[in-house]
């Protein structure tokens, strides 16, 4: 008891991220200790947990009393009483009994109120109220509420023809206010009699139902249709133009010369006649198998009609006929629409049956939810806790806790969606607000929040904890500023001199100096070259500045027709070049005028006179900029992102060349990049990345094929190759889980984690081997942890050095390949 006065009090103040349970956990496991050692579900610990408290408490309010009679506050606030009427074997009965967690049925009901008159309702009904019956039956009616009603969701059932328990995945239905006045003892009464009129409503609508669907699915043989398309098709075909011959006649002209009919023209006649030995000899070329030759053997003679039509009829039965069909076809209508109109009027009586103001004085708020995702032998648990103060749902998941909405809470709660449900709810008495509002302080009346709520025994207690962990703070930091000092120090050890590379330009991008990707100034050299060879055959007896000008306005204008074109996938000019990526996204001007500068100021232009001349004029140029014309953070960021871009796309390259290699372990981590770095990029722009879909799309793909195989290693039982299997879920898969989990809006995805999820849960109740088994039950937990918390990876994988030709070369033939590879559903 001690233990969990302490877990509560450091929920309330602590200054950790989160709480450690362990120690109130490992006492409560110990006194739970079930005779036949099998792990108890949630439920049945809930029960223990709360039986024990009680105990507790009455154990305590025992040795405090007073001569009064002891208070409870377990059985005040958590249980309640309900009056069990019935009949059984001819003799009427009253019970009153106590409650705690109220059990309810899920399988075969769509919501909560569904579950409750079922639940409330048990055998023949009808003989409570009769006086002399032998059936047996009876009535629950609850005379006495708790404030904190707990609802129990039995979604587990024992599969007796597998021998094992399964979960019940049906979605259910729960409101956010659930109103009980139509299950109170003092409205029996009053809800006897709505029952008995939901009930005969409910058979009205059977026979209404079942008289709509005969006009729906008209028809005495296997297929159905809808009877007014039914005359809407018999009046089209009377209103046909008549043909006086058979549509097989007029094709003699075009039969083969043998007097035989086309094969395609077979099927239907001797269909009709059935097959016969003396007509159709076993050598006959009808019985070999059709090919259809377009505009040969099927042409259609240009005078036969393009639907079916009588063949004889007169204006008189015509008129007679249109007229009976279009009468037919509206009475058919108008009755299909009234039947429609008299159900959706009956749905919304009994919906309505319970809103009086009689039948909603029992309000009841839903508080708490707790879900579970898995089978029914594992699983992952969280819970929805409703703050009521800042008005939202807060998410519980292990040491993550995030705001969430009732839309999320509706997915992963309702069931029939994923793996995921509830299967315990707990409403709170709306009318009693002492159970969620604030506490004053009794002298000052200001509102006590966080520690001051506490006792002083505990506010000591988390106040000495907190000292601890600032105490750990403080020389964790110490830790950290020693391992700085000494990394500090071995860096001014001398080292031997490396090799100084080539001066570089002051000023130039830094993809552009690297030395491992020298080729993308040598492909700049070369544009600059063809750009003032251009204008100096276009101007060629003016002076260096004037020929710079007119060679950046030339290259300038290149580069702008390809940012604007719209090329196939496999051709990205952005990766030609920095301008084009900084036109399409937008950069300002003054960033792609340095950049131009930039780009003629190279020291690679200092092979002839000509160009050296130019190359100079736009250094100069680049010295006379101020500061405070062109912003160096930001020309910084756009280059930044630039360099950015090209990575991502080495990332999306290799990992594509691996997954068309089938080497999908290595593939994956390139392709994990490739997503997040791509991601980050598009947040700021649709033109900074690449198609985001793809990506996506072949990340899942890996992890798809990857789990496929490590499920095979498994299944052979081998101890290496289950290792091995088991390895890789650990190692790739389960830590790229939460990627897939953490945008909702990628539906792909979800499903596919439910996917891999339901593959491994699928072993579950299998004949295996014990050691299989416990590997497996210690696995599983992991694959079906929903947190959407991103564990570390590995540090990104190496890329090799690219030119910028043989990037974009290498790049345009991945794609190519793409293009000619099926989607698989992409």
């Amino acid at each position: 008891m001690r233990e969990l006065r302490y877990l509560f009090a450091l929920l309330v103040g602590s200054k950790r991220k989160y709480v450690d349970p362990s120690r109130a956990v490992e006492i409560l496991k110990d006194a739970f200790k079930s005779n036949d050692s099998q792990q108890q579900d949630v439920s049945e610990f809930t029960h223990k947990l709360l039986d024990w408290l009680e105990d507790a408490f009455q154990i305590k309010a025992e040795e405090e009393r007073d001569g009064e009679k002891p208070k409870n506050p377990m059985v005040e606030l958590f249980y309640g009483r309900f009056l069990a009427v019935g009949v059984l074997e001819g003799k009427k009965f009253e019970n009153t009994e106590m409650f705690g967690q109220y059990p309810l049925q899920v399988n075969g009901f769509k919501d909560l109120h569904e579950c409750l008159e079922a639940a409330m309702i048990e055998g023949e009904i009808e003989s409570l109220h009769s006086e002399n019956s032998a059936k047996s039956g009876q009535e629950h009616w609850f005379t006495e509420l708790p404030p904190v009603l707990t609802f129990e969701l039995s979604r587990f059932e024992f599969n007796q023809a597998l021998g094992r328990p399964e979960k019940i995945h049906n979605k259910l239905e729960f409101p956010p206010i659930l109103y009980l006045d139509r299950y109170m003892h003092k409205n029996r009464e009053i809800t006897r009699i709505k029952r008995d009129e939901i009930k005969r409503l409910k058979e009205y609508l059977t026979v209404l139902q079942q008289r709509l669907e005969r006009y729906l699915s008209y028809g005495s043989g296997p297929k159905r249709f809808p009877l007014v398309d039914v005359l809407q098709y018999a009046l089209e075909f009377a209103s046909s133009k008549p043909v006086c011959t058979s549509p097989v006649d007029d094709l003699g002209a075009s039969a083969p010369a043998s007097g035989m009919l086309p094969a395609q023209t077979l099927p239907s006649t001797v269909e009709q006649q059935g097959p016969s030995s003396s007509d159709v000899p076993s050598t006959s070329p009808v019985q070999r198998s059709v090919i259809h030759k377009p505009f040969t053997q099927s042409r259609i003679p240009p005078d036969l009609p393009m639907h079916p039509a009588p063949r004889h009829i007169t204006e008189e039965e015509l008129s007679v006929l249109e007229g009976c069909l279009h009468r037919w076809r509206t009475e058919v209508e108008n009755d299909t629409r009234d039947l429609q109109e008299s159900i959706s009027r009956i749905h919304r009586t009994i919906e309505l049956m319970y809103s009086d103001k009689t039948m909603v004085q029992v309000p009841y708020r839903l508080h708490a939810v707790l879900v579970h995702e898995g089978q029914a032998n594992a699983g992952h648990y969280w819970a929805y806790i409703y703050d009521h103060h800042q008005n939202r749902w807060m998410k519980y998941n292990d040491i993550s806790v995030t705001k969430s909405t009732w839309e999320e809470l509706e997915r992963d709660s309702f069931g029939g969606y994923r793996n995921a449900s509830a299967y315990c709810l707990m409403y709170i008495n709306d009318k009693e607000q002492y159970l969620i509002q604030e506490e004053f302080n009794k002298e000052t009346g200001q509102i006590l929040v966080g520690m001051d709520t506490l006792p002083s025994d505990l506010r000591d207690y988390v106040k000495e904890d907190n000292k601890r962990f600032e105490k750990e703070l403080e020389e964790w930091d110490a830790e950290l500023a020693q391992k700085a000092q000494q990394e500090k120090l071995l860096s001014q050890i001398p080292r031997a001199p490396a090799p100084s590379p080539a001066p570089v330009q002051a000023g130039e991008p830094e993809y552009l100096e690297q030395p491992s990707r020298t080729d993308i100034s040598k492909h700049l050299k070369e544009d600059s070259v063809q750009a003032i060879n251009k204008a100096l055959a276009e101007q060629e007896d003016r002076g260096p500045e004037a020929i710079m000008d007119t060679a950046i306005k030339l290259e300038y204008t290149r580069l702008l027709k390809l940012a604007q074109e719209d090329p196939p996938p496999e051709c990205d000019y952005r990766l030609r070049h920095a301008i084009v990526y900084f036109i399409q996204n937008q950069a300002p001007k003054k960033i792609i005028e340095r950049t131009l500068l930039e780009q003629f100021g190279d020291h690679n232009l200092s092979f002839d006179e000509r160009c050296r001349n130019i190359m100079k004029v736009a250094q100069a140029k680049l010295e006379m900029i101020k500061p405070d014309e062109v912003n160096m953070e930001e020309y910084e960021r756009w280059h930044q992102d630039y360099r950015n871009f090209r990575e991502t796309t080495m990332f999306l390259m290799v990992g594509l060349e691996f997954f068309q290699k089938k080497s999908y372990m290595e593939a994956l981590l390139y392709l994990i990049y490739a997503y997040q770095n791509n991601k980050e990029l598009l947040s700021k722009g649709p033109y900074r990345g690449h198609d985001e879909e793809l990506i996506s799309h072949y990340r899942r793909e890996c992890l798809l094929k990857l789990n496929e195989h490590a499920a095979a290693l498994f299944e052979s039982g081998d101890d290496q190759e289950v290792n091995n299997g088991l390895i890789i879920m650990n190692e790739l898969i389960v830590p790229c889980l939460p990627l897939l989990l953490v945008d909702e809006m990628e539906e792909k995805d979800i499903v596919a984690v439910e996917d891999m999820r339901n593959r491994w849960c699928s072993y579950l109740g299998q004949e295996m081997e014990p050691n299989l088994q416990e590997k497996l039950t210690d696995f599983l937990p992991k694959l079906l942890d929903c947190s959407t918390e991103i564990k570390g990876f590995n540090d990104p994988p190496k890329l090799p050095s690219y030119s910028t030709h043989e990037l974009c070369e290498r790049y345009a033939r991945i794609m190519l390949s793409l293009s000619r590879t099926p989607a698989d559903g992409r």
